[in-house]
């Protein structure tokens, strides 16, 4: 028996910001799984600000969206129908799927959330592939050592709010960087942060570096990226020597993807402090997630890891919420609540 559903599409290619005439809503049909497949009910999808990029036809890691197709998007699913033994009704499972209250994907790509172990939602945040690429990017790509100063971009959101706190567990100087003084402090009391800088109060680029100067008197070792812009131009003159950048997104450019802002002249800094800088896919890491899990799986279970989340509710929901994400406006992970966590 088929299942009738609804998704949402990519309708057209924003040309700056998205807006709700970039999405629709359409009903469709879902076959019964075949061989190697499964049926699921989404419970959980998440938004991450890399869907921006594959709304663009620009060429990047990972094909575009076509139009027409649908969104996709990490999700937490129940099985309802399986074509495949490794899975039957009833397992909950995490993978990429569309941005629909159901959908028919590949056993082989879907992966069995371990009962729990934590709540459902934490597979698409802290332990999931936010919280992979923190502890990728501060570990294997920025090699942060103990004793070391660390600037962390988006301080507060789902990526940075762990890698500020793995920092600190670590022994670094940890500063951040947020917008608003609410985030800002959270950064602080929640995250580890002994200091957090409020971007959107510094008038301009010059203004933040000095303050990072002051937070940090004897440099800077490592950036974690999230957002480039105003804040990549204040970090780099702060740099040390043999400091390194790890870049993870570049938020603040995402809309001006087909058209990529020329690099600021604090550039030439990579030069004369011999900067390394290394921009990372999570992707290419996941061969790593069984350490990541053995040593942040357990923190989390002990309540030693703090994460905040931000709700919209129900697959109607999906479009502005993703469309806040991009302005700044969750406060941590940004999840879709699609259907309830099974009873």
């Amino acid at each position: 028996m088929t299942q009738q559903t609804r998704q949402i599409v990519l309708a057209s290619r924003p040309e700056a910001e998205p807006g709700p005439e970039n999405f629709r809503l359409e009903p469709t049909t879902l076959a019964d799984p075949g061989p190697g497949e499964v049926l699921v009910r989404v419970i959980w999808m998440s938004l991450d600000p890399y869907m921006r990029g594959r709304m663009s036809a620009a060429k990047s890691y990972v094909p575009p969206i076509e139009i027409d197709a649908p969104m996709n998007a990490g999700c937490v699913a129940e099985v309802i129908s399986s074509g495949d033994p490794s899975l039957a009704p009833g397992d909950v499972v995490y993978g990429l799927m569309p941005w629909a209250e159901h959908a028919l994907v590949p056993a082989r790509e879907v992966k069995r959330v371990e009962p729990g172990a934590a709540p459902l939602a934490a597979w698409l945040g802290v332990l999931g592939m936010p919280g992979m690429t923190a502890w990728t990017g501060l570990n294997r790509i920025a090699a942060a050592q103990p004793g070391e100063t660390i600037v962390v971009s988006a301080a507060t959101g789902a990526v940075g709010s762990l890698a500020a706190q793995l920092a600190r567990r670590k022994g670094m100087r940890v500063i951040g960087v947020a917008g608003g003084a609410a985030k800002c402090a959270r950064a602080v009391q929640e995250y580890g942060c002994h200091v957090c800088l409020d971007h959107r109060a510094a008038p301009d680029a010059r203004t933040l570096s000095d303050q990072i100067k002051a937070a940090a008197p004897d440099g800077v070792d490592v950036y974690f990226e999230n957002v480039g812009g105003k804040t990549l131009e204040a970090v780099i003159p702060r740099m040390n020597v043999h400091g390194r950048i790890a870049v993870c997104g570049t938020i603040a450019w995402y809309s001006g993807v087909d058209n990529p802002p020329p690099l600021p002249p604090v550039w030439r800094t990579v030069l004369t402090r011999r900067l390394r800088i290394e921009g990372f896919i999570v992707f290419d890491h996941y061969a790593h997630t069984p350490e990541f899990l053995a040593e942040v799986q357990p923190l989390v279970a002990a309540g030693q890891i703090k994460w905040r989340e931000t709700i919209a509710d129900g697959l109607d929901a999906a479009p502005a919420a993703f469309m806040g994400l991009l302005q700044g406006k969750n406060d941590g992970k940004q999840l879709v609540r699609i259907g309830a966590d099974p009873g």
